[in-house]
């Protein structure tokens, strides 16, 4: 570390050992603030971190400062408000003890290579100008040479307006550079603190692969008094918070102060993984029909839609370590019925993204009954974009009635939303291993699982329509939905059969709702296997022979089966 921040990582003077906490007004004793992370003990508010205190909160200690360019004659345009521009920066420089807005640095996070971009509010309201953005296009360049994942932590009020034009072209600049990282595959992160607003909310700050915001962090392209002077708007309650943009899907997540090292180190040990295990003989899959005893198809309708039966964060609690949720579609929702993020399974780092159901009324309410609206579709389409850019395998498990069939579904697009998840994942360059857990709906399934190996439960289905929808369409009565299931052949002996699926999954003997921890582990095998043996493939191979077990569907060749 250098001087320069060495003289900030300490706590600063203060004239008293008690603070009045401006949330709630409560007396705060310093010493012990500072131990709680500058986060108030009794209403846990944020307060503002300086970037060098912020390295020490978040990087292991051997963390070095990158030799940041600052631009010799930033006034060039003798910008005078009520003093000249070159002494408010002689003035925040003596402040500060900075000589910019943003400190940047090479260092690690529990052990794991990062660059971090650190922005600091207190230098001029951490404003864009040219020094800043230079600064942060640098860093990223040494992550793309030195493939290496991007944090950047923002604090800021807008482009510097000081500056002016050349201000604005910062935005264009830093997008950029952070365009030619997702070309080259590398992970980026931005951690939202309070204020983020402007230029940086309009660009490097909401364009990253991941983006993490502190409790009451506010985000947006026009600050509260700008809306309300212009528009004369009265703008809701929470307006413009980290918990306002996550339930809009505009955030992955918000954590507070004393879990964000965890959170951050949790997703690059899913990117520097070490490799995958040698593949292991798989006893759990049985790819013969003549292998599983005949079912009655409305009964194991009634097995698959038991509410006893494992979820997905069921599977997540007991497979995988380092999971992350991520939320949100990046236009406008967050559908619950969807959820995914990347986790290591059984030591294999992979984009893990599934239907959730749950285990009562209200917890089936909440996620919408495992029915995704185009949100859900289109945040799961997020996640796979991002596990193609970081060659991440893609694991699904479906368990859903179908996409939800209401009004406002299909006032946001959900067949279009369904038709992109369709394309999408016909192209992807990564493995993709689809697995049915529960109910296989429709569309609705299909949207999650266009994929090398598709496989399925024993007790699960996978069908056109539902054996209620069927039998109200074609013999005008619900009730023969027993007969429609046996007709539609959606029990898992019929789609092996019919090359739909390639292997089932065997359950146990009591059931996976009854010993959820083997089911787990039988699914944990079989997923990983698939993975395992899928990785060993080319790019090129996967996209080609996945294209061309979906082309073969209906074919006049359709006995031919994709190589093994």
């Amino acid at each position: 570390m250098t001087a320069l921040l060495t003289a900030d990582t300490a706590p600063p003077r203060v004239s008293t050992q008690w603070r009045v906490c401006p949330g709630c007004r409560a007396m705060l004793y310093v010493r012990r603030l500072e131990r709680n992370l500058l986060v108030c003990p009794s209403c846990a508010r944020h307060e503002q971190v300086s970037a060098p205190r912020r390295l020490a909160q978040l990087l292991d200690q051997d963390w070095t400062t990158m030799s940041g360019a600052v631009v010799e004659e930033p006034d060039r345009l003798g910008f005078t408000d009520t003093q000249p521009y070159s002494r408010r920066l002689s003035e925040a420089r003596q402040r500060t003890g900075l000589d910019e807005a943003v400190v940047c640095v090479r260092g690690k996070i529990d052990g794991q290579p990062v660059i971090a971009a650190v922005m600091d509010f207190r230098f001029l309201g951490g404003t864009l100008g040219a020094s800043v953005g230079e600064r942060i296009t640098q860093a990223a360049e040494a992550a793309l040479a030195e493939r290496t994942p991007l944090l950047i932590i923002t604090a800021s009020g807008g482009a510097r307006v000081q500056e002016g034009a050349i201000a604005l072209m910062q935005m264009a600049k830093t997008a950029q550079a952070l365009a030619q990282l997702d070309e080259a595959g590398i992970l980026t992160m931005a951690l939202v603190t309070d204020p983020t607003f402007g230029g940086v909310a309009a660009s490097f700050a909401t364009l990253c692969d991941i983006i993490l915001a502190e409790p009451g962090a506010r985000l947006g392209f026009a600050g509260p008094r700008v809306i309300k002077q212009t528009i004369r708007g009265t703008l809701p309650p929470g307006f413009q918070t980290a918990e306002f943009l996550l339930e809009r899907g505009f955030v992955d997540t918000v954590q507070p102060r004393h879990a964000l090292r965890a959170t951050i180190g949790k997703l690059l040990r899913t990117v520097f993984a070490p490799g995958v295990p040698p593949a292991q003989p798989v006893q759990v899959l049985v790819t013969d029909p003549a292998a599983l005893p005949e079912r009655d198809p409305w009964e194991t309708v009634r097995r698959a839609r038991d509410i006893a039966r494992p979820t997905m964060l069921d599977y997540v609690s007991r497979l995988c370590v380092d999971f992350v949720e991520l939320h949100g579609d990046r236009l406008g929702g967050d559908c619950r019925a969807i959820i995914g993020g990347p986790a290591r399974l059984r030591g294999i780092p992979v984009m893990l993204i599934g239907h959730q159901k749950g285990h009562s009324a209200a917890e089936l309410a909440d996620r919408n009954f495992g029915m995704p609206a185009p949100a859900g579709y289109r945040k799961a389409g997020r996640m796979m974009r991002l596990a193609d850019k970081l060659m991440l395998p893609v694991a699904t498990l479906i368990d859903t009635p179908g996409a939800y069939p209401g009004a406002v579904a299909e006032e946001q697009g959900q067949a279009v939303a369904i038709a992109e998840n369709l394309r999408l994942m016909a192209g992807l360059r990564t493995p993709v291993v689809a697995v049915v857990t529960g109910e296989g709906g429709s569309g609705g399934a299909l949207a999650l699982a266009v994929a090398d190996t598709v496989l399925c439960h024993a007790d699960s289905f996978y069908s056109v329509i539902s054996p209620e929808g069927c039998a109200a369409i074609l013999w005008k009565d619900a009730a023969a939905a027993p007969k429609a299931a046996a007709a539609l052949r959606l029990d898992a002996r019929s789609l092996l059969e019919l090359g739909v699926v390639d292997a089932v999954i065997t359950e146990p003997p009591l059931g996976v709702a009854a010993e959820p921890t083997v089911a787990a582990d039988h699914l944990g095998e079989a997923v990983c296997a698939e993975v395992i043996r899928l990785r060993q493939l080319p790019a090129r191979q996967l996209t080609a022979r996945r294209r061309e077990r979906f082309r073969r569907y209906g074919s006049t060749d359709d006995a031919r089966r994709v190589d093994s």
